[in-house]
């Protein structure tokens, strides 16, 4: 049986409770670090999991929630915001979100940390991301994944 607190969960459980929003936060025994991994566990599409990928944009940390399905096109995307978009290191992934890569959240950050949601999950009824710990997800949906981050709904690559 895994243990079933920690302290990034319950920052993430208390941030969705400020939102009005108390979903079940399914443990797994075994990590699922990656979209893959996740989906398997949990039974679903790969396109279903909104993968939280930390980013920095000229600097600056940004939160890309991505459907797992594909991935996001730096260059494009940093045209697309008027900057430059590098992958960031796993100190300022941890120092934005307080949380480790694997198990980054949507929210639960200790500050705001600025989020663009993928347009592509909007094709999904319920979506699943990361609730701070790599052994953890939280069943959403794409607009309240928008209402709870207050990320912007972003296209992540170009549209084909």
């Amino acid at each position: 049986m895994v243990n079933t607190e920690h302290p990034a969960v319950d920052r993430v459980r208390e941030a969705l409770a400020a939102h009005g929003v108390t979903p079940e936060i399914r443990w797994f025994d075994e990590a699922t670090p990656t979209a893959q991994a996740a989906a398997d566990a949990i039974g679903i599409e790969l396109g279903q999991i909104a993968n939280s990928l930390v980013f920095t944009l000229d600097g600056e940390p940004l939160l890309v929630l991505t459907s797992g399905a594909h991935r996001v096109d730096t260059a494009w995307l940093g045209e697309q915001l008027g900057g430059h978009i590098a992958r960031a290191s796993r100190e300022t992934v941890k120092e934005a979100t307080g949380q480790v890569i694997g198990g980054v959240a949507p929210l639960g950050h200790p500050a705001p940390v600025r989020t663009l949601v993928d347009t592509a999950l909007a094709g999904y009824d319920v979506v699943w991301a990361a609730a701070g710990h790599a052994h953890t997800v939280f069943a959403t949906s794409y607009d309240e994944l928008l209402r709870v981050t207050g990320g912007t709904p972003t296209a992540v690559e170009p549209p084909a």
